[in-house]
């Protein structure tokens, strides 16, 4: 059977998702959420994949990935120029990992699958009958970016947050930001 897949991103009042393979922003308590949200499992025996494309796996900290407790996909075109650690899948295409996923052991014990960036992996994602959910952070300031996140096709509403996910505005380091989810009614 074809799981749906969710998207989670942080993007900024001019839609900006990242700057030189980075996040512009430093917030702490967000990447928490987004950790907690991608780790998220109701059955114990099972964990949940995150696909990225290679410029969002390489722009993880080298101490933090692969992404822990979590499997994690990477897309490129071009594997052989990379070196990638065996316990991380890697799939020329965001069709192939679903296919991967929905065929293999890879999807065996996979719960939820998350779609975590970039540009490009967000808009083939979005553009998906699969895509369930964008589990959006709106951060209340505009930086400088060199990454975007694309429309999101109008066929997303808004619908209430999860009971774990908060209503209310958030704010660090003098940065506010506020939780969105979005469910695709097509």
């Amino acid at each position: 059977m074809s799981k749906k897949f969710s998207c989670i991103v942080a993007v900024c009042e001019n839609r900006g998702i990242g700057i030189n393979g980075d996040l512009p922003w430093k917030l702490k308590q967000e990447l928490k959420y987004f950790s907690r949200t991608t780790k998220k499992v109701e059955d114990a025996g099972k964990r949940n994949a995150v696909i990225m494309g290679r410029k969002t796996y390489f722009g993880v900290p080298e101490s933090k990935r692969p992404l822990p407790d979590r499997l994690n996909i990477v897309l490129t075109r071009n594997a052989a120029a990379y070196a990638f650690p065996s316990d991380v899948l890697v799939c020329g295409s965001l069709q192939e990992a679903l296919v991967k996923l929905d065929s293999t052991d890879f999807g065996k014990d996979i719960e939820n699958i998350w779609v975590v960036g970039g540009n490009s992996v967000y808009k083939e994602a979005m553009e998906s009958d699969r895509c369930h959910r964008i589990y959006l952070t709106e951060i209340m300031k505009q930086f400088e970016c060199d990454a975007f996140f694309p429309e999101m096709p109008k066929t997303f509403v808004m619908v209430d947050n999860e009971a774990d996910v908060p209503n209310d505005v958030q704010e660090e380091n003098g940065i506010q930001y506020v939780y969105k989810i979005y469910e695709n009614k097509q």
